[in-house]
């Protein structure tokens, strides 16, 4: 039996719709992307001379990865490491804190209308200016040093955390919390035990998800002088201390795989 006689019998399998219905109208979207982004590449200069000096400079970053230098600015190394765990843990701490009542309050459906604009306002605020930006500003206010970088990161993690921590509370299930309300609990009461325990799980792994976010960002930082180890990290490069460079971002790979380690066994026991 043929393919067609078989269709005839038993029809035409479903197929999924296409996105854009008038041939002619998708494929002309199609040649206009490709078109757009050889026209987005061939603007881009590259001066060929300085990427054939830069490949042995990367070949030798390459290389001193088989060979890190741990010891010769290991005091260095050591109090930058130390500023970035001491900033990524004050900032966390300070923006988680501000972050769980600032999420309600962006919460529709648990928060009025004027506590849910002012809230959810702060939120787009914080997430609207990336984090060098604010490092920048605030080295600019405060001077160089590990304080504009506890600063950016809390800003930080206040936009992150709020967001998410509203967008778990609205999607919720009111069974619950209602059934709490019904019971006559104040509003603190329904909160601790009609809402927090359908979010407590996922506040604490998005907290050590920010954990790690933050730790990562104090690195960067550091580059425009908000302390941290990314000023170590920087300078090595400046130096074209290949070695040493190597050996910090192995410190800094090896700790975030530890963060991320710590918390999958915190979220486990927490679920």
């Amino acid at each position: 039996m043929s393919h067609r006689e078989l269709d005839d019998m038993l029809g035409k399998g479903w197929r999924k719709p296409a996105f854009v219905r008038n041939p002619l109208l998708r494929w002309g979207l199609g040649l206009g992307f490709v078109a757009y982004l050889i026209a987005a590449v061939l603007t881009i200069e590259v001066v060929w001379g300085r990427v054939y000096e830069g490949l042995d400079r990367g070949w030798a970053f390459i290389l001193a990865f088989t060979s890190p230098d741990f010891l010769s600015r290991w005091s260095d190394i050591w109090s930058g490491l130390l500023e970035s765990i001491v900033m990524t843990v004050a900032a966390s701490v300070v923006g988680i804190a501000i972050s769980i009542p600032i999420g309600l309050g962006a919460a529709r459906n648990i928060a009025p209308l004027p506590v849910y604009v002012i809230c959810r306002g702060i939120v787009a605020i914080s997430r609207a200016l990336q984090e060098i930006i604010v490092a920048i500003l605030l080295v600019a206010i405060f001077g160089f040093g590990p304080l504009a970088g506890f600063l950016t990161l809390s800003f930080a993690t206040i936009g992150f955390l709020s967001k998410l921590l509203a967008e778990d509370i609205e999607a919720m299930d009111k069974a619950q919390a209602e059934a709490i309300r019904a019971s006559g609990a104040r509003w603190m009461q329904w909160i601790n035990y009609g809402v927090q325990p359908q979010v407590m799980p996922r506040l604490v792994g998005l907290s050590m998800y920010r954990i790690d976010i933050n730790f990562r960002e104090s690195a960067i930082l550091g580059l425009v002088g908000a302390g941290g180890i990314g000023a170590t990290l920087n300078t090595a490069f400046d130096r074209y201390e290949y070695d040493t460079a190597a050996a910090i971002l192995i410190l800094i790979i090896g700790i975030v795989m530890a963060l991320e380690y710590l918390s999958g066994i915190i979220r486990a026991r927490v679920q």
